[in-house]
């Protein structure tokens, strides 16, 4: 990879982003539902990301892999949230952003569509300097990449499946999940998610160091880190829950990990 090649894929990825989630605020748009804007988010990473890998850098053992492993990513992910949308009216956490931008909420919307798009460049170089990596042949790290993928889309799908079968009860209308997964973490979900974003330093970090460039994936984990628990996941959901179950979410989110699983927390 040379520096020109990474002004290319920083070029790349920021057109292509941007125009998926154009569409995404055009698809907003058209039916008001704030939901798919996150399927299109999603799409748009998955396939910016596995043209890039299959393309940019030349096919390899390792860009086909890498191209896999984020069609199972994005296509798991893209189908559960569409599932979700396609049931519901609006996305909560979207929902109140877009009150309070009433009724200036168009713009404001088109443009937190672009900041997303903006935010996602990091994640998609993350992919594609895993792909490019130029060491020959398939490794030990690039298994295990795929390995911790398939673990990670395996818990995040475990996770959602849960949810949604506590929510299928009508007797738990209102209540809060506090079983299975959900007793180790309020957002194992999102916890899951995250670890999948590590599968890309994994397979892109050379520590013979004959591939520098690798050490940037890093930034995939840290950029979703930063997003799930500090701007767009944990704090907006944890405002629509605590508008929607009071004292009971306050009670989970006083006893229970708010990302990382472990054992129940003890309050005085």
């Amino acid at each position: 990879m040379t520096n020109l090649s990474f002004v290319f894929a920083v070029a790349y990825a920021f057109g292509s982003l941007s125009l998926a989630m154009t569409v995404g605020w055009l698809v907003w748009r058209g039916t008001r539902n704030s939901g798919w804007i996150d399927t299109t988010w999603t799409l748009g990473v998955g396939l910016t990301a596995i043209a890039g890998a299959l393309v940019g850098g030349g096919f390899t053992e390792r860009s086909a892999l890498v191209a896999l492993l984020v069609c199972l990513w994005a296509g798991r992910l893209a189908l559960h949230i569409g599932v979700r949308t396609n049931g519901s009216t609006d996305d909560p956490r979207y929902a109140r952003l877009i009150t309070e931008w009433e009724p200036d909420a168009e713009r404001q919307m088109f443009w937190f569509a672009q900041k997303q798009a903006w935010v996602s460049i990091p994640l998609t170089l993350s992919i594609l300097i895993a792909a490019w990596n130029p060491v020959k042949g398939l490794h030990l790290q690039d298994l295990l990449g795929a390995v911790v993928l398939i673990f990670a889309c395996a818990g995040e799908a475990l996770a959602d499946w849960q949810l949604a079968r506590f929510r299928s009860n009508p007797a738990n209308k209102g209540r809060v999940c506090d079983q299975a997964l959900w007793q180790f973490s309020r957002h194992p979900n999102y916890f899951f998610e995250w670890v999948s974003w590590l599968t890309y330093p994994i397979i892109a970090v050379d520590l013979s160091g004959g591939y520098p460039w690798g050490w940037l994936a890093i930034l995939g984990p840290v950029v979703m880190y930063w997003l799930l628990v500090h701007v767009s996941g944990i704090p907006l959901l944890e405002q629509h829950m605590l508008t929607r179950s009071g004292d009971e979410f306050r009670k989970y989110q006083a006893g229970t990990n708010a990302f990382f699983p472990g054992p129940r927390l003890r309050r005085s």
